[in-house]
């Protein structure tokens, strides 16, 4: 039996589709369509960290390394499930531009003509 989540009724999962130095997409939220490569997995909680994707303020109390404090722009977690591996989604089918005939203008392959 596999084990549970901390704090929820999921199984963990196994292994994921991608991995730590890969550059993925993200495929749905409020940062969709942006790329960026893996920084960390947290397989307990099935969430990635993304560079530059995802960003939240915190604050931080005054300490000897940073003396002064303040507020921080860090990557916020985004679930596994939202992303996808740049190669596979590039690869991915696309409507394209198609010329119906010489002398017509050429049409997207969804559009009605």
């Amino acid at each position: 039996m596999k084990s549970l989540i901390k704090g929820s009724n999921q199984p963990e999962q196994g292994s994921f589709h991608v991995k730590k130095g890969e550059e993925v997409v993200v495929i749905a939220g409020t940062q969709r369509g942006q790329r960026g490569k893996i920084l960390e997995v947290q397989r307990n909680k099935n969430r990635v960290l993304i560079e530059g994707i995802n960003l939240v303020k915190k604050t931080s109390r005054p300490t000897q390394d940073n003396p002064q404090g303040g507020i921080i722009e860090r990557e916020g977690s985004i679930h596994v499930s939202n992303v996808m591996a740049a190669a596979r989604y590039d690869s991915r089918p696309r409507r394209g531009v198609t010329a119906a005939s010489a002398t017509a203008k050429p049409i997207k392959a969804g559009e009605k003509s």
